[in-house]
């Protein structure tokens, strides 16, 4: 039987993290737009040949009706029921009118701008793009949204897990109902607060967006509720599936769901996430157009829950033998000692509000506004004095957006763009009617690839030169949005992260160093050998470098476990909190997998080098793209984090087997000490051990009976 325990503590982190990165990795690794509607203003036979011409773009990309009325196609774009308009030019004009909504998604608005275009030049017309539905400027990169959204998805579900173990009494019906409704009010208003105030993401229209956060949160729990009601601890993993997993790629928040399979457009339609996302769009940036559809996808949610959770309740009671007792001896979290009725209600709701304001607060802050600061580009020239002359110009054109540096040698400059140490250089004409010449590499990063290009497009277009451009490494065919590196490296932290956090929680007797690294070792590389399979073999991902992706991986996840267990031996499970913060959500934005790392806050630029999360997500960029460029470098950084921890590790055991014998205990040997060492590391240990540990009175039931542990 503990053989089967153990076995299951495996399963849990890694149907977790197979299910979360199976489906992004998946559904974004390589997306192609798919039926996406755009409407053609017109009429005649030239507007039907558009749309016949659009229809046929890139095998079925669009779904294009005729419009002959402006204002109605405009209609159409702002209810979202199209996602861009082409006005075609009167007889004898030349210029076509491009209308997108921003506000209905910012992906999804470059997309069309993408596919309309050429057809517009291959009519010889210029084309005059107008928003119909502008991001405000505090949200440019059009992100707060699903921030909002996974706010109220985590608030609604993460609490039932401590609730289930800590505080199973709050689960009737009776007692959840105005906790869930207080909870609701409180949570969303400190999501506004965050996005509002302080970041200045948003602004305005609190009522509404406490309107929309207690139907989805309600929605949510309650369907939580439901589960735990129906298969109690294991409802984490279904719920995590539905609430975040599946809501990402369905949401229409991060990437739009006309280039998602077709499967997430029937799910945008259903989960509550997509709904409460669009509901915020509606009210933010389109008036409250198009809200109803989706408040009403948040009520039925609601009360099937409700109405489900009752018939569950009445048939197999609130929540088992200790529904009705609330002062039961129970530990605060999963794993850890019992706690009293305060320090377990504190745990429950301090733990998803520290997440909460951790993953809006840090992901808004930082990647809110993307503003290119200090991006490096090497500017070439004949001589050293043209390019310094040339250099010199564009710093009092374009002030601290780029640091420019320069030289004569077009190959030495190139070479600087693989080894990262730069993210373009400029040519400058050889001749007076010449052309210059840009090489980046979007493989190195395809937000800075498209930043430095429309950049430089615009600078040749203003002094009237030609400017060609030279991808010197460019994405392949299955990582067309350049996530894939962002997604393996992620995989690596979570399978590190997981595997201790659910040790902790569901074996805490597993203390020892000798017993931990047998076990991580073979995890670290178990899983880096199913996630290349994943990646590259079932997905298509990652194609090929299968040796150095399951060794880097391998290395990289013990290392994360080193780490993860530094934190859950000295706090117990509240010790996931500060690796989440260190290792997962300060990584993000200075990794430069989403957004170049140029276009952040700069404490993210310092801390590029230091964090584990940008070190693993530059070794899958050198092995994929660059021929393990660099790699030796940012593998150290991994490494080193994980032979520091190993050393914190053995201080740890040191300190708990010179505890052990000032108490007389052995435990090493699996004695009393042995089951009680790690929480005598933490935070607020219970004091010194007695041979005989005092009685203690729990209730059952409306009866309170006196026994001793053992």
């Amino acid at each position: 039987m503990k053989i089967v325990e153990n076995v299951f503590l495996f399963v849990i982190p890694f149907l977790m993290v197979t299910m979360m990165y199976a489906t992004y990795m998946g559904t974004m690794h390589s997306p192609k737009t798919r039926d996406m509607p755009v409407a053609v203003v017109g009429s005649g036979a030239v507007a039907e040949a558009v749309v016949g011409e659009l229809a046929s773009v890139q095998d079925g990309a669009l779904d294009a009706r005729l419009v002959a009325d402006r204002s109605k196609a405009l209609e159409l774009l702002k209810d979202r029921e199209v996602a861009g308009v082409l006005q075609i030019p009167a007889d004898g004009a030349t210029e076509a009118n491009l209308y997108t909504a921003q506000g209905a998604g910012a992906a999804q608005a470059g997309m069309v701008k993408q596919l309309l275009v050429p057809v517009a030049a291959g009519h010889d017309w210029t084309t005059k793009a107008e928003d119909v539905a502008p991001l405000p400027a505090g949200d440019s990169a059009g992100i707060v949204m699903l921030l909002a959204a996974i706010a109220m998805m985590l608030v609604g579900y993460v609490p039932l897990g401590g609730m289930t173990a800590a505080l199973p009494h709050l689960l009737a019906l009776r007692r959840f109902l105005p906790l869930l409704a207080g909870w609701a009010v409180v949570t969303s208003t400190l999501t506004w607060l965050i996005l509002g105030p302080v970041v200045g993401a948003i602004d305005g229209h609190y009522l509404e967006f406490v309107g929309v956060a207690l139907l989805a949160t309600s929605a949510v729990a309650l369907g939580q509720l439901l589960l735990v009601k129906v298969i109690g601890g294991l409802a984490v993993l279904p719920g995590m599936l539905m609430w975040v997993v599946f809501g990402v790629p369905s949401s229409n928040l991060a990437m739009s769901i006309h280039s998602m399979p077709g499967f997430f457009g029937f799910l945008h339609d259903v989960l509550p996430m997509p709904a409460a996302g669009e509901a915020l769009r509606s009210i933010f940036y389109f008036g409250g157009r198009g809200v109803g559809p989706h408040l009403l996808t948040l009520g039925v949610w609601l009360v099937a829950a409700l109405a489900l959770a009752f018939l569950v309740e009445r048939r197999k009671g609130a929540a088992g033998p200790t529904a009705d007792a609330p002062d039961a001896p129970l530990p605060a979290m999963a794993g850890g000692p019992v706690r009293s009725k305060r320090v377990r209600y504190f745990a429950v709701a301090a733990f998803p509000l520290t997440i909460l304001t951790v993953v809006v607060g840090l992901m808004s802050a930082s990647m809110h506004q993307p503003q290119i600061r200090d991006m490096p580009v090497v500017v070439v020239g004949a001589s050293q004095e043209q390019a310094t002359q040339a250099a010199d110009g564009l710093k009092n054109g374009l002030g601290d957006l780029l640091a420019l540096t320069t030289s004569t040698s077009v190959g030495e400059a190139t070479d600087q763009i693989r080894e990262g140490k730069t993210v373009g250089v400029y040519v400058l004409p050889t001749s007076k009617d010449g052309a210059a010449t840009l090489y980046t590499s979007s493989a190195a990063g395809a937000s800075q690839h498209s930043a430095l290009r429309g950049m430089f497009q615009q600078i040749a277009a203003s002094g009237h030169t030609q400017l060609e451009l030279t991808d010197v490494k460019p994405l392949n065919d299955s990582d067309s949005n350049g996530s894939n590196s962002m997604y393996a490296a992620m995989s690596w932290i979570m399978s590190g992260f997981l595997i201790m956090a659910v040790m902790r929680g569901g074996a805490p007797e597993i203390k020892r160093l000798r017993q931990l690294l047998p076990m991580l070792a073979g995890w670290a590389v178990g899983m880096s050998v199913w996630l290349w399979f994943l990646f590259d073999v079932l997905i298509g991902a990652i194609n090929g470098h299968a040796w150095s992706m399951i060794g880097f991986g391998a290395l990289t996840i013990f290392s994360i476990s080193m780490f993860t267990g530094v934190f859950t031996r000295t706090l117990g499970i509240a010790g996931v909190i500060p690796v989440l913060v260190i290792a997962l959500m300060a990584g993000v934005p200075a990794s430069g997998g989403g957004i170049s790392i140029y276009m952040v806050p700069g404490i993210f630029r310092d801390l590029q080098d230091i964090l584990p999360l940008p070190a693993a997500v530059d070794v899958v960029r050198a092995t994929v793209y660059f021929d393990h460029t660099g790699v030796g470098g940012h593998l150290g950084t991994i490494a080193l984090w994980g032979a520091v921890c190993l050393l914190l590790h053995v201080a740890i055991d040191w300190a708990i087997a010179r505890r052990d014998r000032g108490r007389g205990t052995d435990a090493a040997d699996g004695g009393p000490g042995g089951d009680q060492t790690a929480e005598a590391l933490t935070l607020a240990p219970t004091g010194p051990a007695s041979p005989e540990p005092p009685p203690r009175t729990v209730a059952l039931r409306g009866r309170r009976t006196t026994r001793r542990r053992s």
